[in-house]
């Protein structure tokens, strides 16, 4: 109610007033409930709770877990190698034979388990680097079109759609047999020798990878910063001499960081399959170094006779991927700030 007279607020006489002696400040045990009851909560503290909530996601990183550790640590208790060819153990069953092969041996007398081993470990390996060639590559690109913006973000734009729709599969064909020659002489020299058993053909998926599968990082990445460069903390730091060099890297890249987390979880799981698909018809990992697609490849001579030799490296291939599909299912739900529980 206003007073016309005076032009401000009449008393209500039906509300108690508010006197300095109501006024009295909380006791210690008050304050500490009060802090035990608003627990502090950050941006990431708040996505772990979430994301250990997920009880699926929880279970694929158990599982990937498992298989790294299978992956990584599995061949060095094992009593053989993975190119080892052991005399009279030539096309072993799993499980059914004297000697201790449990995934069985090849038609070479190879023991599959620790093949499986390492397959699992170069095609993780092939993932990771992938997805960072992708990460790198991706970010700086993105984040430099959407913070430039303009004719220039007009430009890097239809570069990177034009790269979008070059076949990926003809892309790495052209770049081992381009690439196959010049490789091969500079592994021979000695300086690359480490990199000599990957092959010509995994050298190229990796270049690949580098050159094409950047572009839809770098357009989630652009999105991020076209809608973050506006915000308060940007001008700010223009404000206070910021260079578009440290805004881009101090602030508008680490806050766009859950899409870029997010984005790369799923990047890995194609890199495994582009490679298991690649070298499954024969433009992989060189002999006798194996992948998971290489083993499936090698498996098709008397699928018939030994359908295990095939069974297994699926099943495996088809688990990574699962499960890092479900666990980036579960880290875009725990750090999209729209989802509250």
């Amino acid at each position: 109610m206003i007073d016309k007279k005076l032009k401000r607020p009449m008393l209500d006489p039906f509300q108690p007033r508010l006197t300095p002696d109501m006024l009295m400040p909380a006791t210690k045990e008050e304050r500490e409930q009060l802090i035990q009851m608003r627990e502090s909560a950050t941006f990431w503290r708040d996505a772990m709770r979430r994301f250990k909530r997920n009880k699926v996601a929880m279970f694929c990183a158990f599982v990937l877990i498992l298989i790294a550790l299978f992956a990584y640590a599995g061949p060095f208790f094992m009593p053989y190698t993975y190119d080892q060819l052991i005399r009279g153990h030539e096309r072993l069953p799993p499980m059914l034979n004297p000697y201790f092969h449990p995934f069985g041996t090849d038609q070479l007398g190879r023991d599959l388990r620790v093949r499986v081993m390492v397959g699992t470990r170069i095609s993780l390996l092939i993932g990771i680097v992938a997805s960072l060639f992708v990460l790198v590559i991706g970010t700086v690109y993105g984040a430099v079109s959407g913070f430039v913006g303009g004719v220039v973000d007009m430009v890097m734009m239809r570069v990177a759609e034009i790269i979008n729709s070059i076949p990926n599969v003809m892309m790495i064909i052209l770049l081992q047999v381009s690439f196959k020659e010049p490789l091969t002489n500079l592994f021979n020299r000695g300086g690359m020798r480490a990199f000599s058993s990957f092959g010509v053909g995994l050298i190229s998926i990796f270049i690949t990878f580098a050159l094409l599968y950047w572009v839809p990082m770098a357009q989630l990445v652009r999105g991020e910063i076209l809608a973050l460069k506006n915000s308060e903390y940007v001008t700010a730091s223009r404000a206070l001499g910021g260079k578009g060099r440290w805004i881009i890297f101090r602030h508008l890249i680490p806050n766009s960081v859950g899409t870029i987390i997010v984005t790369t979880m799923f990047q890995i799981p194609t890199a495994i399959f582009t490679e298991s698909f690649l070298s499954f018809i024969g433009l992989g990992v060189n002999a006798p170094l194996a992948s998971l697609g290489s083993l499936v490849n090698d498996s098709l001579t008397g699928f018939q006779t030994f359908p295990y030799r095939l069974i297994i490296p699926a099943v495996m291939i088809a688990v990574i991927i699962l499960a890092l599909n479900q666990l980036g299912d579960g880290l875009r739900d725990a750090i999209d700030p729209k989802i509250r529980d």
